[in-house]
C-alpha cells in the first residue's frame, strides 16, 4: 500500500532562482500489520494499585485481597498475617490444604466455617505474642528480659547446651510445626500469627536453616518483616536453633540441601 503525501521543502536564495516552480512529492512506502497476534501492552504501574479481580462462575465480580504482609516461601508453602473475611477469595485461590496458627486464641468461627468448607486442616501451635513497652529500644528490653528470666530459670534450647534466658518461643512447638510444614502432604500450605512478623518469622527462619542458608540471609528475610519492629531475642532464638534432629528436606522444595 503507497500514500503520497505533499511536502513543502525550504530552499536557499540560489535554489529558488533554479526551482521551475513544479510541485514536489515524495513515495512512502507503508506496511500494514497484522494486529491479530500482537501482544496486550504491559500493564501501567496504576494496575497494581488496586485488588486483584476474577469473575466468578456466576458472574460476580470477586476481589482478591491478600492476607497482611502475604508472600510465598517456597514451592507450596506461604507466609502472612492473621487471615479475615476479606481475605478468603483470595485464599481459596491457592489450593489450601492445611494452615499453621501460630497464636494461642482460639480460632474465629468465620474462619473455621471457611476451612470445613474448603476441606483445609488447621493446625494450631499457640505461641504468646510479646511487645517492647513504648519508648524502649530492642536491646533494653532484651535486658530486662534477660534479667526476669534469669530468676525464673534460664531456658534451654531443646538439642542444644546454650542456655537462653530471654527466649520465650518455645523450642518443642516450633520443632512440631516444622514437622508440620515439611510434610509435602499438608500442601499448599499457609502460615500465620497475628501480624505476620515475629512468630512467622521465627519458623520460617528455622526452616532456612535446614535448607542450609546463611545468618545473614535468613536475618535478612526476617527484618524485611518485622521492618523496625525485629526484635535481636528472635533472632538470637534462630541462631541457636538446633537441626540435626531433622532429616533431609523435600526435593521438591527450591533449596533442597544436595
Amino acid at each position: 500500500m503507497k500514500l503520497i503525501e505533499k511536502t513543502t521543502n525550504k530552499f536557499t536564495k540560489a535554489e529558488e532562482e533554479e526551482d521551475d516552480g513544479s510541485e514536489v512529492f515524495q513515495s512512502i512506502e507503508v506496511a500494514k500489520v497484522d494486529q491479530s497476534n500482537a501482544s496486550p501492552p504491559p500493564p501501567s504501574a496504576d494496575a497494581f494499585a488496586t485488588p486483584l479481580v476474577e469473575v466468578s462462575a456466576a458472574g460476580d465480580e470477586l476481589n482478591l485481597i491478600p492476607p497482611l504482609n502475604f508472600a510465598m516461601v517456597d514451592n507450596g508453602i506461604f507466609r502472612s498475617g492473621f487471615p479475615d473475611v476479606s481475605n478468603f477469595s483470595f485464599l481459596k485461590t491457592l489450593g489450601l490444604r492445611s494452615i499453621i496458627s501460630l497464636c494461642p486464641e482460639a480460632y474465629p468461627e468465620n474462619n473455621m466455617q471457611f476451612l470445613k468448607s474448603n476441606g483445609i486442616k488447621l493446625f494450631q501451635f499457640g505461641i504468646k505474642g510479646y511487645k517492647c513497652p513504648p519508648g524502649l529500644e530492642n536491646e533494653v528490653w532484651l535486658h530486662l528480659w534477660n534479667s526476669k528470666c534469669q530468676k525464673e530459670g534460664s531456658y534451654t534450647n531443646a538439642n542444644s547446651k546454650t542456655s537462653e534466658p530471654f527466649v520465650n518461643i518455645p523450642d518443642h512447638k516450633i520443632r512440631e510445626a516444622l514437622k508440620v510444614l515439611l510434610d509435602e502432604k499438608n500442601h499448599p500450605l499457609l502460615i500465620h500469627c497475628n501480624r505476620g512478623k515475629h512468630r512467622t518469622g521465627c519458623l520460617v527462619g528455622c526452616m532456612r536453616k535446614l535448607q542450609k542458608w546463611c545468618l545473614t540471609s535468613i536475618f535478612d528475610e526476617y527484618q524485611r518483616f518485622a521492618a523496625a519492629k525485629a526484635r535481636v531475642s528472635d533472632q538470637r532464638f534462630m541462631e541457636l536453633f538446633d537441626v540435626s534432629s531433622f532429616k533431609q528436606i523435600p526435593m521438591s522444595f527450591s533449596c533442597s540441601s544436595s
